[in-house]
């Protein structure tokens, strides 16, 4: 797609044009004149030090051209690698995904609040849990939704796992039935997201839209209740998220996850904070000290031992994991907020 992550990074540099005094919002002139992305990489393109925040409607106007395709492949490299240098603020942030809620699919409001977990790290040292924690909410009366696409090959991702399990992905949007899982590839809730995921593989390279998927809001089209599971691998992303959550007023759950995953660790409860209309609650404290026991889980990640573990799990046969039970529990409180 890109053709070189060296050459994305020269489109950036040779913007022309004065430098910029980092961190101030870039206003162009002419705001409303569609000229492609090239007059937002002269601002975002300059380093670390020169380049310069984009207000939230440019921040929109950009990401819309790129999930369109009217961005050339070089642009959308510059762009990719021009963000990850300069870093993206919450108001960038809060842009981009107003350019992705214009573009959705519309997914028909479900009778109640919707339960949306972004699935797209998959297990690496661990097992992903994310299918067991979208079952007993499920088994709970919620609908739950998890979306997501394989950015890594080598993992093990949810919908290999709920396909053992017998949930095929789904191959049109529909309403959600109360007590059900679906699983959604990125591509069918918009593909020009998923393309900008695929960017990864060319350039070796995370972009904005691994964090995007993590915020999205499947129902924001039709303004359905829902509450997203927001999760970060890195302490530092803690913050920028939240700001984000507060920024477009959503209601959320955001947790250090599994290895990306939006599941609590099933070795020791994580820190959970709770956001209903972009307002914050502590829910959880982050377990401190040594492990003193360690929950069953399988000896492997592949899909069919994961599987057979969450089928024991939901039999009875072992226990759910204490962290993922107080996820579950916090999940349904704030399900019951947004409801009242």
């Amino acid at each position: 797609l890109i053709p070189t992550c060296a050459v994305a990074l020269c489109a950036v540099l040779a913007c022309d044009g004065a430098v910029l005094h980092h961190n101030a919002p870039f206003r162009s002139s002419q705001p409303s004149r569609p000229m492609g992305i090239s007059q937002y990489l002269k601002v975002i393109g300059r380093g670390k030090v020169g380049a310069r925040n984009l207000p939230r409607d440019q921040a929109t106007d950009l990401m819309g051209q790129v999930l369109d395709g009217t961005a050339s492949d070089l642009e959308v490299g510059a762009f990719c690698i021009a963000m990850r240098v300069k870093g993206e603020t919450p108001e960038e942030m809060a842009g981009f995904l107003d350019a992705i809620h214009e573009r959705l699919e519309m997914l028909p409001a479900s009778t109640r609040p919707l339960v949306v977990l972004p699935s797209y790290n998959g297990a690496r040292k661990l097992p992903v849990l994310t299918p067991l924690l979208a079952l007993l909410l499920a088994r709970e009366g919620v609908p739950v939704l998890v979306h997501g696409t394989a950015t890594e090959d080598r993992r093990v991702s949810s919908q290999d796992v709920l396909a053992q399990l017998g949930i095929e992905a789904l191959q049109e949007v529909d309403e959600i039935d109360a007590g059900s899982v679906a699983f959604a590839p990125t591509a069918l809730l918009l593909p020009g997201l998923e393309r900008l995921l695929d960017v990864r593989r060319t350039l070796g390279l995370r972009n904005s839209a691994h964090s995007l998927v993590k915020l999205m809001d499947p129902l924001a089209p039709v303004a359905g209740d829902s509450l997203i599971v927001g999760s970060y691998t890195h302490p530092e992303y803690a913050e920028s998220m939240a700001a984000t959550i507060t920024l477009t007023g959503a209601d959320a759950l955001l947790l250090r996850g599994t290895e990306g995953e939006p599941v609590a660790d099933p070795r020791r409860t994580p820190q959970m904070d709770g956001f209903l209309s972009g307002r914050t609650v502590r829910l959880q404290e982050a377990q401190g000290g040594p492990l003193t026991a360690l929950p069953t889980l399988p000896s492997t990640t592949d899909a069919a031992s994961t599987a057979q573990y969450t089928r024991a799990v939901l039999g009875g046969e072992l226990p759910v994991p204490e962290p993922i039970a107080r996820q579950v529990e916090h999940i349904l409180h704030l399900l019951r907020k947004i409801a009242s």
